[in-house]
């Protein structure tokens, strides 16, 4: 469809499951893997409160700059990565097209 994008999640190296998700519903990141069937514990809800949506961005366009609260979840994880983002703070919308991401390991 005309609104939607395109969004691949590494499963392993060089193994990518394609996810097609609307850009016109407002939905996030976690909320279209939680709907594609990953297991996304998302205990707050996707309010950047558990960083249970922890993602590894890896590859594809420029995304927003983290704001703070996001930041600060981040910092409480065990591991974190260059790439480290929270996918209740990611958009889908024509400019998140082609976001390649891993699921990571939250430590919870």
């Amino acid at each position: 469809m005309e609104n939607d994008i395109r969004v691949y999640v590494e499963e392993a190296p060089g193994q990518r499951t394609e996810l097609v998700g609307p850009t016109d519903m407002g939905l996030s990141l976690m909320e279209l893997l939680k709907a594609s069937g990953y297991d996304i514990m998302a205990t707050c809800g996707g309010m950047a409160l558990c960083a249970t949506c922890h993602v590894e961005v890896l590859a594809g366009p420029a995304l927003p700059e983290p704001e703070d609260a996001e930041l600060d979840m981040l910092e409480t994880l065990p591991v974190v990565h260059e790439g480290s983002r929270l996918s209740c703070q990611i958009r889908l919308t024509p400019r998140t097209d082609g976001l390649v991401v891993r699921l990571a390991a939250t430590g919870a």
